[in-house]
């Protein structure tokens, strides 16, 4: 099974959603079906999928209600909608709103009937073209030094800043809500500093998230005290524009945690 890789399908259609399934399976995808609004917005607290179908369920517009509401939170953003509208001789009674409609955000746009082994393959291709982003949170209490960082990374294409936290606590509350892939984190903040903050999410058990450290302070004191407070890496500001788009990837692209220190 591909890692990460989950295709969630809100249709309130179970023999669809089982062949539909099926067809993901066949191709290396795990696909999770959620019959109501209700299920799915469950099904996406853990780890967000990396595609979402909206078919239809009841009653009618709870699932353009669902779609915005995934396109609103930071921590869905990025992931792919693909529609699955009503046959037309259903449409007025269970179809999608030609108001809403004209609000979507999504990829593709299919109407029924609809062959699961077509739908499948669509979701495929749409998902070969997607890259990888890197989704990071960047916490530093100062105003120009987050300026300065979301310039640098704005123009990478593989890598999109989620968040933004001014202190220590604010990153490990961001930490929780929107579930970084890595976070930059300042070692002297007011309050909660960097340290106590990383410290804190290695205890949460964020498995998924890694902790770069960043510090004009790059002495071995505080490096060690990264380490130990379970960073995977430490960069220097001083070195921010050589090091850090190499420290992001290198983390965000390895399997497990590596140390990178410079």
């Amino acid at each position: 099974m591909k890692a990460g890789t989950t295709v969630l399908i809100v249709d309130d259609e179970r023999n669809f959603c089982t062949a539909l399934m099926r067809e993901l399976r066949g191709l290396g995808y795990d696909g999770l079906a959620a019959g109501s609004v209700q299920e799915a917005q469950a099904a996406v607290t853990g780890e967000p999928p990396c595609l979402i179908i909206l078919g239809t369920v009841m009653p009618r517009g709870d699932t353009y209600r669902f779609h915005r509401w995934l396109k609103q939170n930071p921590r869905f953003q990025g992931i792919p909608h693909v529609i699955v509208d009503a046959p037309p001789e259903k449409r007025l009674s269970r179809g999608w709103r030609k108001e809403e409609g004209m609000r979507l955000e999504a990829e593709e746009y299919f109407g029924r009937p609809i062959k699961p082994a077509a739908l499948a393959f669509a979701v495929q291709k749409i998902l070969d073209v997607q890259e990888r982003k890197f989704r990071i949170l960047v916490a530093d209490d100062h105003a120009m030094v987050r300026e300065g960082i979301r310039a640098l990374l704005n123009l990478q294409r593989d890598i999109q800043i989620v968040g933004e936290a001014m202190d220590g606590e604010d990153a490990v509350a961001k930490a929780r809500e929107l579930l970084p892939d890595i976070i930059l984190m300042d070692i002297i903040m007011p309050g909660m500093n960097g340290i106590e903050a990383a410290r804190r999410i290695s205890r949460e058990g964020l498995e998924n998230t890694r902790i770069l450290m960043l510090s004009q302070y790059d002495d071995e004191e505080n490096i060690m005290a990264s380490r130990k407070a379970g960073a995977v890496g430490f960069v220097s500001k001083k070195s921010v524009s050589s090091c850090l788009l190499e420290a992001i990837r290198d983390t965000g692209q390895s399997g497990q945690p590596r140390q990178y220190f410079c």
